[in-house]
């Protein structure tokens, strides 16, 4: 019944209902109309949790930005040797990634369109920044090959493991997930280590 359903809907499911409707349809592509179709009840009940289907988007890409952006204040990504501190990050991206799939998978796929997805764009690059910069510290100390550019290695580093969102299906095991982060992460930097 609608109206049982409308006495429990919260703004978490609303979100949940509408990230899944952004990522199937597009974010141009959904409409109010969409979203109430989906989440099962009236526009106007959208209308008050939310503003609009923006305030949507930005909850979402916020949930996912504040999760990778989480994983930079870590221990494991303060302290030791720059390879170390990057290789916790890919790792915990990873575990991130997999945790917020659809927020995440709707975060890399914004375009530029509105205010939101701008702000989310730039949130992102700065991200990235502080990720080649930890790449970069790494191989001034030594420990990465000198004869990979890392700006480039930065972008392979996240073309691998944003393209887990092309493929991967949750599993409810969590040593699975551990394993994929650390298969990517030993990908990833055996590759780029310097022989010793």
């Amino acid at each position: 019944m609608t109206t049982a359903r409308r006495d429990t809907y919260t703004p978490e499911t609303l979100l949940s209902v509408a990230v899944g409707v952004f990522n199937e349809r597009g974010y141009d592509g959904t409409s109010m109309e969409h979203l109430s179709k989906a989440a099962g009840i009236s526009k106007s009940s959208i209308y008050h949790h939310v503003a609009g289907k923006e305030e949507l988007l930005r909850r979402a890409v916020s949930r996912a930005l504040d999760g990778l952006f989480a994983v930079l204040d870590e221990p494991g990504a303060q302290g030791g040797r720059a390879v170390e501190r990057v290789e916790h990050v890919t790792r915990r991206t990873v575990e991130v990634l997999i945790a917020e799939l659809p927020y995440v998978t709707l975060l890399l796929r914004v375009r530029g369109n509105t205010a939101t997805e701008r702000w989310a764009m730039e949130r992102r690059r700065e991200f990235d920044h502080r990720v080649a910069d930890l790449l970069g510290a790494a191989a001034a100390e030594g420990d990465l090959r000198s004869d990979v550019d890392i700006r480039l290695a930065t972008r392979l580093l996240f073309g691998m493991i944003n393209s887990l969102v092309e493929w991967y299906r949750p599993h409810p095991d969590p040593v699975e997930r551990a394993q994929i982060a650390e298969t990517v992460a030993r990908m990833a930097f055996d590759g780029l280590r310097k022989a010793r």
